[in-house]
């Protein structure tokens, strides 16, 4: 059996060219919501598969009508042995105003232990970390892979149930790992066991049918805008929590998050209140949740002294895991035209919807994640963590493949700042997890005709 030791020596061996890859597909601009870099999302599927193919893998760059690219590598294992799915993707963010950025987004710069760039995190240390577990395993490889890095999971993932459809039986696997979450804080691993779900609703309120003189009319009339603010004022209540009836809030994780952290990882301004009531991880995991996103209405510089007529403004709910976005949409329309203030029209619009994930995060497969990150850890046992964020494409890989256990991983950290200007991945961090998931792999293969229970309640042999 390969011991722990040796597989740190092989870690060692092959890290820096694992890194020199990483570096490489970060400097491909796959930007998946711009189609001027269409292209770059080509050439990054590509860099991806020729990674896979050096390492024995049969890869395949697929897509489905009107899909982005996405790679499907398989590599056999040994008979008898269980076939592991490894996830993640390979499309990125927009990178925004360069100038918020202490380097160049697009080039991966190394300070204090971090390497910045867009994408070093989210996700493409995602696939360098199933690379650097393929490698460190090499010819010793105790399971058969299928290795799936889709293009689109940064627009919400469009085209993807039609690809599990289509590509069922080339993506069906045992286990799945998805590596596009994080751990729970430096040197403490998690599984990631509950995400909430989302919705955004697109609001407008009308109160006239074209603007007026806000001194004629101003004392009777009602503009739009003043109307838009008492609506979206009715969603919560005096302690900000969530004032739409109907939606499922449930209990979390007894962990603790401590007020410091809170602090420091949010942003909060110095002597800022948090909003809502309870225990702070259900407030961030487990409980509905409002937000304004978005609001037109004038701008201030230049604005005129007038009464406008319409305002609107996005809305996004996320949903707590136990809820459903049909549900969810249908409580937050009705409550949003039953609150429009002094008879003003209220026009909701759905928007982008995904559906809330709760895990039954027990069984072998399971155990096999704990005892691997305890070990890759130094004896730091991981923990369940649920995650206030979405990630709806978890949901169509469970209802694809009811009878596999998924796993929900990750490289980033608390302060990766994914998504933001300056997303870094803590490099010592990203060692340990491809350390545990090498030590999975092995572990998965140890027992390959036990029951592995899954995410939904069912077991089966392997």
């Amino acid at each position: 059996m390969t011991s722990i030791e040796q597989l740190r020596t092989r870690l060692a061996d092959v890290l820096p060219g694992v890194r020199r890859d990483l570096e490489r597909l970060i400097r491909i601009e796959s930007v998946s919501a711009d189609p001027q870099r269409a292209g770059q999302l080509e050439r990054s599927a590509q860099a991806v598969a020729e990674l896979f193919t050096t390492e024995g893998f049969r890869s395949q760059i697929l897509s489905v009508e009107g899909g982005a690219p996405a790679v499907v590598a398989h590599r056999q294992g040994p008979a008898g042995a269980p076939t592991v799915l490894l996830y993640a993707h390979h499309d990125v963010q927009p990178e925004g105003d360069h100038a918020t950025w202490d380097s160049p987004p697009f080039e991966p710069t190394e300070r204090a232990g971090r390497l910045y760039a867009r994408g070093a995190a989210d996700d493409k240390a995602g696939i360098a970390a199933h690379l650097a577990a393929v490698r460190i395993l090499g010819d010793d490889l105790p399971v058969g892979l299928v290795i799936f890095s889709e293009g689109e999971e940064e627009i919400g993932s469009p085209s993807l149930s039609a690809f599990l459809h289509h590509h069922r039986d080339l993506l069906r696997a045992d286990v799945m790992v998805i590596a596009d979450s994080g751990n729970w804080d430096i040197g403490v691993p998690a599984l990631t066991t509950s995400l909430r779900g989302l919705i955004s609703v697109d609001v407008e309120v009308r109160t006239l049918t074209h603007a007026v003189h806000s001194g004629m009319w101003g004392g009777l009339a009602p503009d739009a805008l003043m109307a838009l603010v008492r609506l979206l004022a009715s969603l919560h209540d005096d302690e900000g929590n969530v004032a739409v009836a109907g939606l499922y809030a449930g209990p979390a994780a007894a962990v603790d998050y401590p007020e410091e952290r809170l602090r420091v990882e949010s942003g909060a301004i110095e002597g800022l209140h948090w909003i809502g009531t309870g225990p702070v991880v259900e407030r961030l995991w487990t409980k509905p949740a409002v937000s304004v996103t978005g609001l037109d209405a004038p701008r201030v510089a230049g604005a005129s002294n007038t009464l406008i007529p319409s305002a609107r403004a996005k809305v996004t709910l996320r949903i707590a895991p136990g809820d459903t976005t049909a549900n969810a949409a249908r409580c937050l329309i009705d409550h949003l035209e039953a609150n429009a203030p002094w008879g003003a029209a209220v026009t909701c619009t759905l928007g982008d919807a995904g559906e809330p994930i709760a895990i039954d995060a027990t069984g072998p497969a399971y155990d096999a994640a704990r005892e691997a990150f305890r070990e890759a850890w130094d004896g730091t046992a991981p923990i369940d963590m649920g995650v206030g964020g979405s990630i709806p494409f978890i949901a169509e890989f469970l209802d694809t493949f009811p009878d596999a256990s998924v796993l929900v991983t990750g490289v980033e950290d608390p302060d990766t700042r994914a998504h933001g200007a300056n997303e870094g991945l803590h490099l010592a961090e990203f060692e340990r997890v491809c350390l545990a998931e090498a030590l999975l792999l092995l572990k998965l293969a140890q027992n390959p005709r036990k029951v592995i229970r899954t995410g939904r309640n069912s077991d089966r042999v392997v």
